[in-house]
């Protein structure tokens, strides 16, 4: 690539493009990488910038991931507890068959949990697909793990971006996180290393299979469509 360095604002008409080429149907947006690679401000960045561009303007619905967490009754009750985060603590298919619902024709509205990271929790059908979202955005550590239930995702995402950074500096920012949100700063650091690092080992190698890939912002591949 040449010239100045193409960050996500610069990506919108690729994502126009994709709108029309899928339409009538909604498409959807993947944003995949490892924990602590960027992947919630890319899409606080990518949702911010559309409200300004014509074409995407009050068209596009977020859907995270994160709300398809299991239940800690549930991750109690399976001995997951401390694994929390891990693949196998989320409910995939259930992920799988919202991101269905939302490609399906013709469109209905389409409810999507949330997660309460205050309380730790799913919170059901408080997100909203309205009819009008042409564009659905979600981000999440497994969209392309060809692992247990997750191979039911991959084929829901007309094109999966990749969050990619500097291994130290993901670190560093997961133990930061940690440490907002109560943890002590050596538990913090426990837990990023076993649980944290682990869930980033299961997904390295996503960048092979995502159609651009992002090093903390800025544009590193980006193929043509």
């Amino acid at each position: 690539m040449s010239g100045d360095p193409r960050e996500v604002e610069d990506l919108l008409d690729r994502l126009a493009d994709l709108v029309d080429r899928v339409a009538p149907r909604r498409a959807v947006l993947g944003i995949a990488g490892p924990p602590g690679a960027g992947k919630t401000t890319l899409v606080t960045r990518l949702l911010t910038a559309v409200t300004a561009y014509e074409r995407l303007s009050g068209r596009v619905a977020h859907v995270p991931m994160d709300g398809f967490h299991l239940t800690n009754a549930a991750l109690e009750s399976l001995g997951r507890r401390d694994r929390k985060g891990a693949p196998d603590t989320f409910d995939a298919m259930a992920y799988a068959g919202v991101l269905a619902s939302v490609r399906a024709e013709p469109r209905a509205v389409v409810t999507a949990p949330s997660f309460d990271h205050g309380v730790g929790e799913p919170v059901p059908d408080s997100l909203v697909v309205p009819l009008d979202a042409d564009l659905v955005v979600t981000e999440g550590n497994y969209l392309l793990l060809d692992d247990g239930d997750w191979p039911t995702v991959a084929p829901m995402l007309d094109e999966v971006w990749w969050c990619a950074l500097d291994p130290d500096a993901r670190v560093e920012r997961l133990i930061a996180r940690h440490v907002e949100t109560g943890r002590e700063a050596a538990d913090a650091t426990e837990w990023v290393l076993r649980s944290d690092e682990s869930n980033a080992r299961v997904v390295d190698g996503g960048a092979e299979s995502a159609d651009v890939v992002l090093l903390d912002g800025v544009v590193l591949s980006e193929p043509r469509q």
